[in-house]
């Protein structure tokens, strides 16, 4: 088939996961035969549109103003914008038969517009990859009145990307549960996260960042990826004060968003000597930093009425870090991890519970191995890409015999 893959962040430009994943998916596509092109902004363009190719894959990159690590205001002008400029710039490519099946990424909730466009164009199947279920989790996170005019508006959007999927995937049960409750009539299903299965290989003359940062001798627990108010920092800042006397451990964080300035001000207030803080690096030395961690930390916001499965946890898996982490009441990913023993997941708000679990990983160097194998194993069980890629393709050619 001929795939169009639509996604708001992608490489090499991009530092997040979810540009990761997707990329990932690409390249597997591509190795089942499928010919790909991604569809991304680039707000570095100085021209409308730009075609290249990024290791192998196709890339159409149209420009666009800014869309992370920006304000907010900011953001939703150039996300609204972000369907409409695509267009703009790509149609006078798109005929006919230029596209078999279109497959797109949300977050952005922004794309029904484009999608439609392509789908009517191309008289093609789609599916939308479900990872962020906004504006709702932004008002659990208190951040946005519900029913307010903003609500009401990003919902139209919401509404109008679910519209233009003839398949819906979702990052778990709960996920798919709580979708279905509120979302009548879209046909969906479980659609997991998804990594390579393949560990990071360092570079001759690579110098460890444990040497760099003169951690040698101790045991790191590393948090890498979205710091934002969908994880709930504060919950990770209290475990690294809890474990201030056990001065064999330290905890490095890596990565951006709305809560950096909360970390690195909680680091200060509390004088954390156990903590470091370092910006976003790209996807490769992300790998290689992560080849060195001891414990793979995560945390979600008890506020949460999603479950989400953090796409951060399969890097952990693919270096065999053990999990340690928090979420809200509910998530099945509770259940996963621990079942799998693929490391230790405890509800938010449960501060000693986290801190025993930090503490026989710290000082349990057998358990911690033992962990970190069970989560190598429950990626090649279930977060694979080649399952994810199977799926996706399953359904797409499914809706074309159909149609």
């Amino acid at each position: 088939m001929k795939l169009a893959l639509i996604i708001d962040d992608y490489l090499p430009n991009s530092t997040r996961v979810g540009a990761k994943m997707f990329h990932e998916l690409a390249q597997e596509f591509i190795r089942r035969g499928h010919d790909v092109t991604v569809i991304t902004p680039d707000t570095r363009l100085q021209d409308d549109v730009s075609f290249d190719t990024f290791q192998g894959v196709k890339t159409w990159r149209f420009k666009s103003g800014p869309l992370k690590d920006v304000s907010k205001i900011q953001r939703a002008i150039n996300e609204t914008l972000l369907s409409h400029r695509a267009w703009n710039s790509i149609k006078s490519q798109i005929k006919r038969e230029t596209f078999d099946g279109v497959v797109y990424y949300s977050p952005s909730i922004f794309w029904g517009s484009l999608v439609k466009k392509i789908k009517s164009r191309c008289q093609c199947p789609t599916y939308l990859i479900l990872r962020d279920m906004f504006p709702q989790w932004v008002i659990d996170a208190g951040m946005l009145k519900a029913g307010s005019p903003v609500d009401r508006y990003f919902r139209l959007f919401e509404r109008s990307s679910y519209r233009q999927a003839n398949r819906i995937g979702l990052m778990s049960d709960k996920n798919l549960e709580v979708f279905c409750m509120t979302n009548k009539g879209y046909p969906c299903e479980v659609l997991r996260n998804w990594a390579s299965l393949t560990p990071a290989v360092l570079p001759a003359g690579y110098v460890p960042l444990r040497q760099r940062l003169r951690l040698e001798d101790k045991v790191i627990f590393f948090y890498g990826g979205n710091i934002g108010h969908a994880q709930d920092m504060a919950n990770l800042m209290r475990l690294a004060r809890n474990m201030v006397k056990h001065p064999n451990a330290h905890f490095l964080f890596i990565g951006q968003g709305d809560e950096v300035e909360l970390i690195n001000t909680l680091a200060a207030e509390w004088t954390l000597p156990n903590f470091t803080y370092l910006d976003s690096v790209s996807q490769d030395e992300f790998k290689f930093i992560l080849s060195e961690m001891d414990v793979g930390l995560f945390s979600l916001s008890a506020k949460h009425s999603s479950h989400n499965f953090p796409g951060k946890l399969l890097g952990y898996m693919v270096q065999s870090l053990p999990i340690l982490g928090s979420v809200n009441a509910g998530n099945d990913l509770l259940d996963i991890v621990n079942q799998n023993k693929a490391g230790l997941i405890h509800i938010n708000g449960e501060d000693d519970k986290l801190l025993e679990s930090a503490l026989l990983m710290l000082n349990d160097v057998a358990a911690r191995h033992q962990f970190g194998l069970g989560a190598n194993a429950l990626l090649r069980e279930q977060f694979s890409v080649e399952s994810a890629a199977q799926t996706i393709e399953m359904r797409l050619e499914a809706s074309r015999a159909i149609n």
